[in-house]
């Protein structure tokens, strides 16, 4: 019997596999890495010393102390917020700058839902001027929501937040960023924010795969190495000589 030819199609899948599955699992590192950069950013001293909220667009996370009004008749309600296993609302009210005369909105807190979901739940909105300290956060550029899901019960409780439709909805100019209010305010609302996810140890599991992988494509490949070879075959003699 001749030995097993040893193809090269096989052999190159192989190796190409286990090396595009171990570039896939560096890759998964290196972001796992970066994400633990920006986690280090958004608990880094700099962007929590507060600062005004100036003319230039702020970095995400970055604390800001301002000053203005809130105008309470357009403050919506984002549906499906979880917080201690309750369901309820997070609450995003437009604050008019004082002095600079812009528009930001604010995600306020968090806000229990009620028995009865056909009715929002009332929010008290502190009246006057008010001092708010908060964090900057970056909307997502492009929310799921369902079609026609957008908003309702006439406009106040949204899927996900999504500012240009905000500005459509309300006729107003908010900042291509909102706020994640940290201050205590008598409002009654809940402002226990996490800390953001960054997904490290995602990234760090999906590596873990992509490497497991790599490593049964090197395995296979040099099975099939080694079950081609003419050692293998004259082993395959010995043993049917010996029987």
């Amino acid at each position: 019997m001749a030995a097993r030819r040893l193809h090269p199609v096989p052999l190159l899948a192989g190796i190409a596999v286990a090396v595009l599955t171990l570039q896939l699992g560096n890759w998964q590192i290196r972001r796992a890495d970066e994400k633990a950069v920006l986690q280090a950013d958004y608990a880094s001293p700099e962007r929590s010393e507060p600062h005004p909220l100036g003319a230039q667009p702020p970095a995400e996370w970055q604390t800001v102390d301002l000053r203005g009004q809130w105008l309470a008749d357009r403050t919506i309600l984002i549906d499906n917020r979880v917080h201690a296993g309750r369901a309820g609302f997070h609450v995003f009210t437009p604050l008019r700058l004082a002095g600079q005369g812009g528009w930001v909105l604010v995600n306020r807190g968090w806000v229990a839902a009620p028995p009865d979901r056909a009715h929002p739940p009332a929010v008290m909105t502190p009246g006057g001027e008010v001092e708010v300290s908060a964090r900057v956060r970056h909307p997502e550029s492009k929310p799921f929501t369902l079609e026609g899901g957008g908003a309702t019960q006439a406009g106040v409780v949204w899927q996900t937040l999504d500012l240009a439709r905000y500005r459509a909805w309300s006729s107003i100019p908010v900042a291509d960023f909102y706020l994640q209010q940290n201050d205590p305010a008598p409002d009654g609302l809940v402002r226990d924010w996490p800390a953001p996810d960054a997904g490290i140890d995602r990234h760090r599991g999906y590596a873990l795969q992509w490497y497991a992988m790599a490593a049964l494509a090197a395995a296979l490949t040099l099975r099939y190495i080694w079950q081609s070879s003419d050692i293998s075959m004259r082993r395959h003699y010995v043993r049917r000589d010996s029987r």
